[in-house]
């Protein structure tokens, strides 16, 4: 659907930009990445100033004098080097990034966070690294393309802690093919022994334009194992909730008060303005995204019109069962319904499967709810009507 649009300008308090530079590309991997043994900085940053000047004359969106989050993703911001995040402030504007409470979100390979990288992006600003670790065993590395080794994600720690970021997020990734031979638990215990206060975990999955996909495809690989996929699931929110962190998302855990406040604010269906080719905004009820390719994206950029690829307007019954799946995500889900009503009983056969716990007149989806969350959104959204 096109056309429909808000009364006045959107204000986006929270901005993602995609940083598509990556030097290899993994084996599973179907995000918008180019690849390049460096990140094109001038270009990068030349494209987002056309972006920001096409946003300004657009109307779409407006953006506040204080910024409360900003996320740098990838493909692999490090890559680009020391004076990334001080020139990305500067096209932003200074004073948009000077409120003490903002969260500036970068993300890092092990192998790119060099200590010249880390503390010139602590000096521009940034004050929460995600990354991209993955595993910790060498097989697995080596399967999936990464170019870190196993001892990789402890020295990125360690350049991130020395350069004054201590707000450090690391990714693993689960449900690898069992040939490959890494311990999933082995992992968790040494994704711990980082004592980071933030790990997402990220389930393997199989995309047909990857090379996992072809190789899936043509038997070369197997499916992703359902019953593996569920119990190192399981395992994971065992292990760590065991260790302290809170599982306050379906992929997320935290110490208390290092949670994602970038995420959330997808999670809460907030506006949010993306930038840089494949990125995403959201102003409600108007969905869009940039053109995918990077060279495409960079000579619309420069040209000043034409960046967007697509877009879509949320309906009505779009909009509910998105904020029923969106809400069912977080460990603070939804208010109780109406007792006697289909939902309740919904509800109420949920907890007896272990589904879902109930606290404060609220429900949220336990972690064997978690493994069925697309589902048991659905049947929800559904059981409005009774």
């Amino acid at each position: 659907m096109t056309g429909a649009r808000p009364e006045l300008p959107v204000t986006a308090s929270s901005i993602y930009v995609h940083a598509p530079f990556c030097a290899r590309r993994c084996l599973y991997c179907d995000f918008a990445v180019a690849v390049r043994s460096t990140g094109e900085l001038p270009a990068w940053i030349e494209a987002l100033e056309g972006e920001l000047s096409h946003i300004d004359g657009e109307g779409l969106f407006s953006l506040p004098d204080r910024l409360e989050t900003l996320y740098v993703g990838g493909g692999t911001p490090s890559l680009m080097g020391p004076a990334a995040m001080a020139e990305l402030r500067r096209i932003i504007g200074h004073e948009r990034l000077e409120d003490p409470g903002l969260e500036w979100t970068a993300e890092a390979n092990p192998e790119s966070l060099t200590a010249d990288v880390a503390e010139a992006w602590c000096s521009a600003g940034v004050n929460r690294i995600s990354l991209g670790a993955q595993s910790f065993d060498p097989a697995a590395l080596r399967w999936m393309g990464r170019l870190h080794g196993a001892e990789g994600p402890g020295r990125a720690v360690d350049v991130a802690r020395a350069s004054g970021i201590e707000n450090l997020s690391v990714d693993l990734i689960f449900g690898l093919p069992a040939h490959v031979g890494r311990s999933w638990r082995d992992d968790l215990r040494r994704v711990v022994e980082l004592d980071v206060p933030h790990i997402s975990l990220y389930g393997l999955t199989v995309e047909s334009g990857t090379a996992l996909g072809r190789a899936v495809q043509e038997g070369r690989e197997a499916p992703v194992d359902e019953a593996q996929y569920r119990d190192e699931f399981l395992m994971a929110a065992d292990v760590l909730t065991a260790a302290g962190y809170r599982h306050y998302e379906v992929s997320n855990f935290a110490r208390p008060g290092f949670e994602s406040r970038h995420n959330a604010m997808y999670w809460q269906g907030r506006p949010y303005l993306g930038l840089g080719n494949a990125a995403h905004s959201y102003a409600h009820p108007i969905r869009r995204w940039n053109l995918r390719e990077w060279e495409a994206y960079r000579e619309a950029a420069a040209a000043g019109s034409g960046i967007e690829a697509e877009r879509e307007v949320l309906d009505e019954a779009a909009q509910t069962l998105e904020a029923v799946w969106l809400a069912l995500r977080t460990d603070r889900g939804l208010a109780l319904p109406t007792p006697g009503s289909r939902r309740a009983e919904l509800v109420s056969s949920w907890r007896e499967r272990d589904l879902a716990h109930v606290s404060a007149g609220r429900f949220a989806l336990t972690s064997q709810g978690w493994l069925l969350l697309d589902r048991l959104a659905v049947d929800y959204d559904h059981a409005r009507s009774g």
